[in-house]
């Protein structure tokens, strides 16, 4: 009964302020103190300089530059260094030492300089496209211009799976794969030139080569079976690690898949093809040759897609609850690190950072970190 009247008084009493003419104001959410440029300033000259320098430069390659950067993703940051959230130790040192309003001082600070002039007037962008297909140059005489082959015994690589081609070019390098040609084409090239490489191959159209008239395709067809669960349907893989078998050349596979009784290394592999024969072998090889190839990637997205995306977080100058960073005219190699940190799950923590940059190769995050660092800030 007392319950009752209550909500009869408190019924009453919302009737009666509904009556007035006039709605009190609802009150606006509480805001936090705009920081103190000159005090930020004092702060900068005694803590930050060194790196980021006064203007808010940053002294060097992988040091981010803080003039005119957005004062509330400053803040999130210096906020995320204290908390631990990120990971650097002189960062952290620094961050537990200041107070609420000395963070918010220092990002009033350095937000109110300029941007650093021509930031990235001296960064060259290139995709990893344009990268790559100068790099197949030296491919050409053995593998085709388009990685389509035509010498017998020597594999076509239109189409192939990105990652597989990297790592199957440093299991030359290491020996793992005994060909002295392959040991030391590209011995001395960064991954970077690897993978613009692998990208490059992997967006041309296949060709199915000539299948000769060995091995049973319906007897490998059914001996095949445990292959797809890693080479895919029909031999088209899906997995950028694994690679596609499909119309490749007979030669090729049939050496490739017995070096696994002998000299390569993989437990999977060397543990199936242990049980096989000869004649197994090339009935299988039969089946994938005898099938139609597909090419593992689409046209690559340009850079400048890539961006575009990015841009509706980093490039948003409506949306005030966004602590999304100004990318444009940043340091290359600070954003190549913090980019791959996010991916890696490694000293940032951002869910929404690590599903976004998660697909990306250590190549595609070099191009969009290019691009980015070479534009003129805004």
């Amino acid at each position: 009964m007392k319950s009752l009247f209550l909500a009869a008084a408190l019924i009453l009493a919302l009737a009666g302020c509904g009556e007035r003419k006039e709605t009190a104001p609802t009150a606006a959410p509480a805001k936090s103190p705009a920081g103190d440029v000159d005090a930020g300033k004092a702060l900068a000259e005694r803590s930050c300089k060194a790196c980021h320098g006064l203007d808010g430069k940053g002294a060097g390659p992988g040091i981010p530059h803080l003039a005119a950067q957005r004062e509330r993703y400053l803040l999130a940051s210096l906020k995320e260094y204290k908390e631990g959230k990120r990971h650097h130790s002189g960062l952290r040192e620094l961050a537990t030492k200041m107070t609420d309003a000395d963070m918010r001082n220092i990002a009033a600070y350095y937000a109110a300089q300029p941007p650093v002039a021509a930031a990235g007037a001296d960064v060259k962008h290139s995709s990893p496209y344009e990268q790559g297909k100068k790099l197949a140059e030296a491919c050409s005489q053995c593998h085709g211009e388009d990685g389509n082959a035509n010498a017998t015994g020597t594999p076509s690589l239109a189409g192939q799976q990105p990652m597989y081609l990297v790592a199957a070019i440093h299991e030359y390098h290491r020996g793992d794969r005994a060909l002295g040609t392959m040991q030391s084409t590209m011995s001395d090239s960064h991954r970077l030139d690897l993978e613009n490489l692998a990208l490059y191959f992997s967006v041309q159209k296949p060709v199915q080569r000539p299948v000769p008239k060995r091995g049973d395709p319906a007897a490998g067809e059914a001996l095949s079976t445990a292959c797809g669960g890693c080479h895919g349907a029909r031999g088209v893989s899906r997995d950028a690690q694994t690679p596609s078998l499909a119309g490749q050349d007979f030669d090729y596979l049939v050496k490739a898949t017995k070096a696994y009784w002998t000299i390569r290394k993989n437990w999977g592999m060397q543990r199936y093809v242990a049980g096989l024969s000869d004649k197994d072998v090339e009935d299988i090889v039969a089946f994938y040759a005898a099938q139609e190839p597909r090419a593992a990637e689409q046209m690559p997205t340009p850079t400048q897609e890539l961006a575009a995306k990015c841009d509706r977080c980093h490039d948003d100058e409506t949306n005030l609850s966004m602590a999304a960073p100004k990318m444009r005219g940043q340091d290359k190699d600070y954003l190549v690190m913090a980019l791959r940190n996010y991916r890696d799950n490694g000293d940032r923590e951002s869910t929404t950072m690590h599903r976004m940059s998660f697909p990306y190769s250590n190549a595609m995050i070099e191009s969009v970190a290019t691009w980015y660092a070479s534009q003129p800030v805004k």
